[in-house]
C-alpha cells in the first residue's frame, strides 16, 4: 500500500529519496482517483525496492499540488533525483504506468 504524504513530509519523503518516487495526488471524492487505487497497489508491490510510491490528498495539502500545477486528480508524478522528471493525469493502466515508472529507470 502506499504511503500518504504531506506537504511537510515531500522534501524528505519525494525530493530527497534515493529512488525514483511515484507521487499519486488524489481526493477521496474524486471518482477517477478510486477507480486508480487497485492500479496503483499492484505497481507499489511490482516496483517494490526500485520505486517508492505515495499518495498525497490535495484538500488536505494545498502548497506542493500548487507548486507542481496540479490542476486536475488524479495527476501522478515521477520525481528522480529530486526533479519531477515526467507526469500524467487520469485512469490508465497498470500497464501504462509500468511503462511510464520503466522510462524513469532506464
Amino acid at each position: 500500500m502506499p504511503s500518504a504524504i504531506s506537504d511537510v513530509e515531500f522534501e524528505k519523503e519525494v525530493l530527497k529519496a534515493d529512488v525514483p518516487v511515484l507521487v499519486d495526488f488524489w481526493a477521496p471524492w474524486c471518482g477517477p482517483c478510486k477507480a486508480m487505487l487497485p492500479v496503483i497497489e499492484e505497481v507499489t508491490k511490482a516496483y517494490e525496492g526500485r520505486v517508492k510510491v505515495v499518495k498525497m490528498n490535495v484538500d488536505e495539502n494545498a502548497e506542493t499540488p500548487g507548486k507542481y500545477s496540479v490542476m486536475s486528480i488524479p495527476t501522478f508524478l515521477i520525481f528522480k533525483g529530486g526533479a519531477a522528471v515526467k507526469s500524467f493525469v487520469g485512469v490508465k493502466s497498470k500497464e501504462d504506468v509500468g511503462k511510464e515508472l520503466d522510462a524513469v529507470l532506464g
